[in-house]
């Protein structure tokens, strides 16, 4: 019996079975139906299941009756622009876990190439997605308010011409009042107080230059593939602990990721990009690489050049590993040099280009900032890249590397 016969599921959850097993039923008889096809794609986008995480037999179902027709799918059936990547990433899971134990032969299995994907969709601007859904209501509740009345009344406005009136009696009965009483005469106005000069607010205290104005992270790449236009790169989705909603981010696997493009295609194989922890750089401004845009920076290592040598990038190159424990999102600084990133570098203070220079390996193989390496950073001492809890960043096998 499969583990997930055993489990329990909520009313709800037994529903929601019950309805994509009639789906699968549908698929079975329309197998190329592309609205029910469209659907399930769309729902898969963000589930490892059809219920989210937990396995059932609607999953076993829907890839009975999916698996002959998807075997036979193109390429651009599969992860083209109008595709159905989601789909195929969802079979695949089905007949290679263990979860299921549908004990399916090699022979018999849709054959799956994680590296041929043919279209990378770029990532939604949550910000400007949630002003235009704004625009839109405002726009649909004035349309609905105007075409509530086939006439528009025009309302005349007589505050002003009331107003006028009620000051003019009051200054009729105050000079009554005046006459009355015999004080025709007007009182003579007091002279006014010259008001002292307000003190001028002191400069704004300008912070130093330092290290710790990068944002460095610890990020967890969830997918990298390779980028479809441009041979050297990887396109990868990177979780790095930002909040819903944040700028150049989308949601993928129930996260909130980054889309971020790397140079690392020939020097990293693709497999050790899958599923990792990294170190990243946050707060780069955004930048489109072959027509993606890249919204942060993978760290690696690279031996450090020699006078007089050019570099021909063909590495050796060594990712950045961040402590075991470190949880995606976690800040990383420099012993010696911590304190709160800027929130987007600015590009004309160069700020990266200033410390870069200074970012190394120890013979310890452990990341760290050589003061001694950058003017700029105001003492000559050597700082560890480190977690808040201690834990240090390291790399594999390069000492007195360059890194960036």
């Amino acid at each position: 019996m499969a583990a997930f016969e055993a489990q329990k599921l909520s009313s709800t959850e037994e529903t929601e079975v019950q309805q994509w097993i009639t789906t699968s039923e549908r698929l079975k008889s329309s197998p190329t139906d592309t609205s029910i096809l469209d659907k399930l794609n769309t729902h898969l986008t963000s589930r490892a299941t059809l219920l989210g995480s937990k396995p059932s037999k609607a999953d076993v179902a829907i890839y009975q009756s999916l698996a002959p027709t998807v075997k036979s799918w193109t390429p651009e059936q599969r992860t083209g622009q109008q595709g159905h990547p989601h789909i195929v990433r969802h079979l695949d899971f089905v007949q290679n876990s263990g979860l299921f134990d549908l004990k399916i032969s090699d022979e018999d299995k849709i054959k799956v190439d994680l590296e041929e994907v043919l279209y990378v969709k770029p990532p939604t601007d949550a910000k400007a997605e949630k002003e235009r859904l704004k625009k839109e209501k405002a726009a649909a509740a004035a349309a609905a308010a105007a075409g509530g009345s086939g006439e528009t009344t025009t309302l005349v406005d007589r505050t002003k011409a009331a107003a006028q009136v009620v000051v003019e009696k009051a200054v009729e009965a105050k000079d009554a009042v005046a006459a009355a009483a015999g004080v025709g005469e007007a009182k003579p106005k007091k002279e006014k107080k010259e008001k002292a000069p307000k003190p001028q607010k002191a400069p704004a205290v300008t912070t130093p230059p330092s290290p710790h104005l990068i944002d460095l992270r610890v990020g967890h790449i969830l997918k990298a593939i390779k980028h479809p236009e441009a041979d050297s790169l990887y396109v990868s989705t990177i979780a790095m602990g930002d909040k819903p909603g944040t700028d150049d981010t989308e949601e993928y696997e129930g996260q909130v990721c980054r889309t971020v493009c790397s140079g690392l295609n020939g020097l990293v194989p693709l497999e050790e990009m899958q599923g990792r922890k990294v170190v990243v750089v946050a707060n780069l401004k955004p930048v489109k690489m072959r027509g993606i845009k890249s919204c942060a920076m993978v760290l690696a290592a690279s031996p450090r050049l020699k006078e007089g040598e050019v570099d021909d990038h063909k590495g050796p190159v060594e990712l950045v590993t961040p402590p075991a424990d470190a949880k995606a999102g976690e800040r990383v600084c420099f012993d010696g040099w911590r304190g709160e990133p800027e929130g987007v570098l600015n590009p004309k203070k160069k700020i990266w280009e200033t410390f870069q220079p200074g970012f190394t390996t120890t013979d310890s193989l452990e990341v760290a900032f050589d003061g001694s390496a950058v003017e700029a950073a105001g003492k000559a001492d050597l700082g560890k890249l480190t977690t808040a809890s201690g834990g240090t960043c390291t790399v594999k096998t390069l000492k007195g590397a360059t890194v960036r």
